[in-house]
């Protein structure tokens, strides 16, 4: 196995707003050859509980655009005068772009859990969430290697899952849990994130509050 390969992807797939190519297409065929890939990730007790949405025709995605722009857009603004870490404030930039343009955004997928996580105790909250996300880094990876960005958006806060929920005619025996946005990219070039070096942010055997 060519390992530069696999690092190059896992180290340059990133959270793609700005450069979703609002205007290509995306292939259904291409958005379930990922999702084949994405539920090869393990889950917890292996109850393969995740399901799919996809949004590609322009009204339910309007829809599901409109309330998401009402929602995200007063929380950006509210807090970005806040911002002093220059990376951040880039972030928070391409988070008001992403919510201006969603509606255009040509694919919109929502995974979901079926069950829900304050019914009967019959997982941890950690394998309920747990077992999802492990799949949606999966079709994060696949898209990129397909030349698709994506990034990944938590708006379904509970005072608002319900009507999310009512667009897409989700049963309420389905949990949402994110929502991505999935578009080809302009262009291909992602260079990895600065990040902290891992040897700072590490411990071996015990914790030492030393730091």
């Amino acid at each position: 196995m060519d390992i530069s390969i696999t690092d190059q992807l896992l180290s340059t797939t990133r959270a793609v707003r700005r450069r979703l190519d609002l205007e290509r297409p995306v292939e259904r065929e291409v958005v379930l050859e990922c999702l084949r890939l994405a539920v090869q990730a393990p889950t917890a007790g292996n109850q393969q509980s995740w399901r799919w949405l996809v949004l590609d025709e322009p009204d339910v995605r309007a829809k599901v655009a409109d309330l998401y722009t009402r929602r995200t857009l007063p929380v950006i603004e509210r807090r970005y005068p806040r911002l002093n870490n220059p990376q951040t404030k880039r972030v928070y930039d391409s988070a008001r772009y992403l919510a201006t343009v969603l509606p255009r955004v040509p694919v919109l997928i929502v995974p979901c859990v079926a069950g829900r996580p304050e019914g009967p105790p019959v997982t941890h909250p950690a394998a309920f969430y747990g077992s999802i996300f492990p799949a949606i880094w999966n079709l994060q990876l696949a898209l990129r290697s397909r030349g698709l960005g994506s990034v990944l958006t938590t708006p379904f806060e509970t005072e608002v899952e319900r009507q999310y929920a009512d667009i897409l005619q989700l049963p309420r025996t389905m949990t949402p849990i994110a929502l991505i946005p999935v578009a080809y990219t302009i262009g291909d070039q992602f260079k990895p994130a600065e990040r902290p070096p891992i040897e700072t942010i590490t411990r071996w055997n015990h914790w030492s509050d030393a730091d």
